[in-house]
């Protein structure tokens, strides 16, 4: 059971109201529950490691999610986030981001970016931000609300988050500088009406 180990110090972040609790396990148990979904199914991306989570919903048998580990580097975040939706947790092991039904736990979307280098709460507006080398993609109470446009060509860092503007920076190849840039958090887009820090 070696391949199951759990990865190192899981952040845990309950920015969100949510109808669940989650453990997260030192090591797969010996004997499983009843009810055990793996995310996501490909049983060879669980051999190299993964984050064991027993969930137990306000209003369901509660069960163990094994969530396959993206990468070993302390750049690729591994925790427990609440969502947009209180039935919703997003689980990142090692930068690959599940965000699961915990009513439905088989209803699952595994955010595309690989790695997510962060996931940003933004209560104020209902949104989990995650933060991709290239773009941002924002989840809300009913799934995918927007994703950014190429942001970086290798890199973006997240400075402020203010009154429903987001504000970063992202490194472009041709200048080989940092570009500031501004996101109004409604939609996304680049603001062009205020400028970046």
């Amino acid at each position: 059971m070696s391949g199951f180990s759990q990865v190192s110090a899981p952040l845990l972040d309950l920015s969100f109201p949510h109808r669940w609790q989650a453990e997260v396990l030192a090591a797969r148990p010996l004997i499983l529950p009843p009810r055990h979904f793996v995310y996501p199914a490909e049983a060879e991306e669980v051999e190299r490691g993964a984050l064991e989570v027993m969930v137990r919903p306000a209003d369901a048998q509660p069960f163990l999610a094994t969530c396959a580990l993206g990468f070993r580097d302390a750049a690729a975040p591994t925790g427990l986030w609440s969502a947009p939706n209180p039935d919703e947790l997003c689980a990142v092991s090692g930068g690959y981001a599940y965000v699961f039904d915990t009513k439905r736990p088989e209803r699952f979307t595994m955010i595309e970016y690989r790695p997510v280098l962060q996931a940003l709460p933004a209560p104020a507006q209902g949104l989990l931000l995650f933060v991709g080398h290239h773009a941002i993609l924002a989840w809300g109470a009913q799934g995918e609300a927007w994703r950014t446009a190429k942001l970086s060509d290798e890199g973006v860092t997240v400075t402020d988050i203010e009154g429903g503007v987001l504000r970063g920076l992202g490194w472009n190849m041709i200048t080989d500088k940092e570009t500031p840039f501004a996101l109004d958090l409604r939609t996304g887009s680049v603001r062009t009406d205020s400028p970046s820090a």
